[in-house]
């Protein structure tokens, strides 16, 4: 499935690694999608078995059809099609496990290249609805592995059309520089989630 590139929506917000309270996190989500900044929402559950992620994909797929927001898996395709989501991004470890072929043509798969140009490659062939690149800047939320900058994102752009979803530390004192150097989405988990300084609304309006 082809994703719009052509929106005002430039967020591909992640979900927090553990959700401490279902219903605060559900209408904390509620009050983010509001914003009309996010295009993506990924249910990121690394500790999660299969039966609670379903348990609150359910939710959150409601809440992302009620704002128009791409309810994303990640990981799993097999959850992303019990939960009825609109895609599933896919690691380069998942890769190995979920064949692409196992993705409906009508739903959205994107894939991590972390900043490798042979890995952008090997992904354009699979033709994806997006390539994710990074790690950016340092991040509280994993450890970084992989780190990209301006020159890999330059390079992807006149490399492919396939829309750039850049990932990594992204905040609102960075924010800019990758949106100036035409990433499609910036990918956003800890500065919204895990910020000391803000709540996740008032995080999320800071990104104009």
């Amino acid at each position: 499935m082809k994703i719009n590139i052509n929106t005002k929506k430039f967020i591909y917000l992640i979900s927090p690694n553990k959700i401490h309270n279902k219903n605060s996190f559900y209408s904390e989500l509620e009050n983010l999608l509001k914003t009309k900044k996010i295009y993506f929402f990924q249910l990121r559950l690394k500790n999660y078995n299969e039966n609670q992620i379903i348990e609150v994909g359910k939710k959150v797929r409601l809440i992302c059809k009620k704002y128009k927001t791409k309810f994303i898996i990640n990981d799993n395709p097999f959850i992303a099609k019990k939960l009825n989501a609109d895609g599933c991004h896919l690691g380069q470890k998942d890769m190995k496990l979920h064949k692409t072929k196992n993705i409906p043509k009508n739903k959205i798969f994107g894939v991590t290249c972390h900043n490798s140009r042979k890995l952008i490659k090997k992904a354009i062939n699979l033709r994806p609805a997006y390539i994710a690149i990074g790690a950016f800047f340092k991040s509280r939320t994993k450890e970084v592995k992989y780190k990209a900058n301006i020159d890999l994102l330059k390079y992807v752009k006149r490399l492919t059309k396939i829309p750039v979803v850049t990932i990594g530390g992204i905040n609102d004192k960075n924010y800019k520089k990758l949106l100036l150097n035409n990433a499609n989405f910036l990918a956003i988990s800890g500065y919204i989630w895990n910020n000391k300084k803000y709540k996740p609304q008032e995080a999320i309006e800071k990104l104009k």
